[in-house]
């Protein structure tokens, strides 16, 4: 059976798997809940596989495949069928998201393994894959939208799991708050899009302005409001402040939505209205300038924080800005590229943070933990080489997708040499800020109490799925390897049909130069530039300061006390959106629309009515008092006005 012919069945497996654990797997075992969890995400990826196989055998005609089973929404000359397509960006997307997430599932097998509602940790897991699947899958607006929202769900559900837990609770709304103010910019995209093309599927919209001259400016608002839902989803400027908070949930959350796949569908959405962006350059100028600054700008917020998870968490906000440079700069391919080698090393980097919050028995303040690299070798290892990938150190896979996407600054379609500095400037503070945390990890003498915490590795099915990262964050780059001596950039090349097929005019691939023409000046070129060398230069800083002279940190900061506070503060971003909306919003709810509207005028109205019910009934009971003489009296008065009544009506006639 041809899973071409029959594409739902990737989004079937893992939504038969959440609902069947979510109903039933209250009552199950654990193992039985693992079987059916990581089964069926297994499975999925196994027809992920099958699916590109079957792929790479079609016709260039015969792509993008698209599989149609049924009209969804009929609305006048609105239409929406539930239609999924496969091209080049979605077997990548695919490929990406069923394996890594497949892999952390087997992970949280043993990293949940004490938890209570451990069922429903898995059903929420599961059904956050059907959404992401469906988000990659969608043929049109409106399917992309279903998924882009499941996935906002999914992560409420996720990072809110321990919801006894204040401030988990608490972070969870705030992510599924902050969301939606993106989300209402992506919605009204979509409905312009509508209105001006008269259609929301892809296929349709492409050919559409490709063919017809579309004006500019039309073309540009629909896609920086599409670019609006991409900054809440993808944490940029000035919507990133959900993510951070969101590692209040389980590390095994944090790497499969918030590191390598949920926060990575803004870039794909861009990626994937390739054919609008490219052909609104004020739009393009846009995401590139939010995603250079907001690589900067979270790069120096991680300098200082000291809970692992969050140094990884502003790492994440700042590598999701290298994306979206690189698709500003015209570069679509590059930041896919780093889509990819990015889900491998940052899913290490978190999964590793969690083995060794497991070693540590729960602590997440590396100024607490030391002295860590023997008591958990593999741990270590890994960790370490996901951070040699994400510093950009040559031969790990973040030196060739990092390396291209500064390249394409500098001298793509659409360089810019302010957004390049920016870029180089976040490579050296991502290359110290890690090294920073593997330093206060891993190295020097231990900070904690040895009698009380029992460090201990982790069990297989935590470490092997860090092995398997480990070996993708060094080899997961290499595609792109045989360009640095004069060969083909195969990435690039895989994905050149999705993003030249509606382009006003062929692209060049912003790819490293060979000077002379020699490949062997070119490698010494890509090892030697700028990307390079700063990162060797925030290692050595690392190491000076952290190793070698461990008290010039806090000399440091003592010397450079405001800036210091500025920065450990994080801007004081979250204060000030304090003072200036949240605290603004609940004095408005509750001295307004709480007290005002909803006490003072609906319960007003309603409660006004049933005193006056109440005050005329206690007035009209005192005539019930059980007294004969005083009925016979009012009987007597009534039968009197009533005669005196005909009387007037009758003289009245009279006259």
């Amino acid at each position: 059976m041809p899973i071409l012919d029959h594409l739902w069945i990737i989004l079937a497996l893992p939504l038969a798997g959440a609902a069947t654990i979510g109903l039933l797997g209250k009552r199950w075992p654990q193992s039985a809940v693992n079987g059916v969890a990581v089964g069926s995400v297994a499975l999925a990826f196994l027809t992920v596989v099958e699916l590109a196989r079957e792929f790479l055998q079609l016709a260039p005609d015969q792509i993008p495949f698209v599989g149609d089973y049924f009209t969804w929404i009929v609305a006048g000359s609105f239409r929406v069928d539930f239609a999924l397509q496969v091209d080049q960006l979605t077997v990548v997307m695919l490929l990406m998201v069923s394996f890594v997430g497949m892999l952390i599932h087997i992970y949280s097998t043993g990293y949940m393994a004490q938890e209570g509602g451990y069922y429903r940790f898995f059903s929420y897991l599961n059904l956050f894959m059907f959404f992401m699947m469906t988000l990659v899958m969608a043929a049109n607006l409106i399917v992309m939208l279903v998924g882009w929202e499941g996935v906002g769900l999914s992560s409420y559900l996720l990072i809110g799991f321990w919801f006894l837990k204040k401030s988990a609770a608490d972070a969870g709304k705030k992510a599924f708050i902050t969301t939606r103010i993106g989300d209402f910019g992506f919605t009204v995209g979509i409905l312009l899009t509508f209105a001006t093309f008269g259609s929301i599927d892809f296929g349709t919209l492409f050919n559409s302005v490709a063919s017809n001259p579309v004006p500019e400016a039309t073309l540009t608002t629909i896609s920086i409001l599409l670019f609006i839902g991409a900054v809440g989803k993808s944490a940029q400027l000035p919507l990133y402040v959900w993510l951070p908070d969101a590692m209040e949930g389980p590390t095994p959350v944090s790497a499969l939505i918030h590191a390598a796949t949920m926060v990575t569908a803004g870039v794909y959405m861009v990626a994937r209205m390739n054919p609008f962006f490219s052909r609104a350059p004020i739009a393009l100028l846009v995401v590139a300038s939010v995603g250079a600054v907001t690589a900067f700008y979270s790069a120096t917020i991680g300098l200082l924080q000291t809970d692992i998870k969050r140094v990884l968490a502003y790492s994440t906000v700042s590598q999701l800005g290298y994306m979206f440079l690189a698709c500003g700069v015209g570069s679509y391919a590059a930041g896919i590229f780093h889509l990819m080698t990015h889900a491998f090393f940052k899913a290490l980097l978190f999964l590793a943070a969690g083995s060794v919050i497991h070693a540590m028995g729960g602590e997440q303040d590396m100024m607490k933990m030391g002295g860590l690299r023997k008591k958990i070798p593999t741990t270590y290892w890994t960790m370490l080489i996901a951070t040699l990938a994400i510093a950009g150190i040559p031969g790990f896979a973040g030196f060739f997708s990092k390396d291209e996407i500064l390249e394409a600054a500098a001298t793509g379609p659409h360089s810019n040499f302010l957004l390049w500095l920016l870029g180089v400037s976040g490579a050296a503070l991502t290359s110290f800020y890690m090294f920073r945390l593997i330093f206060l990890t891993f190295f020097g003498a231990p900070r904690y109490d040895e009698h009380d915490v029992h460090v201990h590795e982790s069990p297989r099915n935590m470490t092997i799925p860090l092995m398997v990262l480990a070996f993708f964050s060094i080899f997961g780059g290499w595609f792109a390897a045989p360009h640095l001596v004069g060969g083909t950039q195969y990435f690039q090349k895989f994905l050149e049909p999705v993003f030249q097929a509606y382009a006003r005019q062929p692209m060049t691939a912003p790819l490293l130069e060979h000077p002379a023409g020699n490949p062997a000046l070119g490698l010494l070129h890509a090892v030697t530039g700028w990307p390079v060398i700063v990162a060797l230069l925030g290692l050595l800083l690392a190491w000076w300061m952290y190793i070698k002279n461990p008290h010039a940190p806090k000399r440091l900061a003592e010397r450079l006390r405001p800036l210091y506070l500025l920065v450990f503060h994080k801007y004081y971003v979250d204060e000030i959106y304090a003072a200036l909306i949240v605290r603004p919003l609940l004095w408005i709810s509750t001295n307004v629309f709480w007290q005002g509207v909803d006490l003072g005028l609906i319960d007003g109205v309603v409660n006004g009515s049933a005193r006056l019910a109440r005050a005329s009934g206690a007035r009209l009971r005192q005539l019930q008092s059980g007294n004969t003489r005083s009925y016979a009296s009012w009987v007597l008065v009534g039968v009197l006005g009533f005669t005196v009544l005909l009387l007037a009506l009758y003289v009245r006639g009279a006259h």
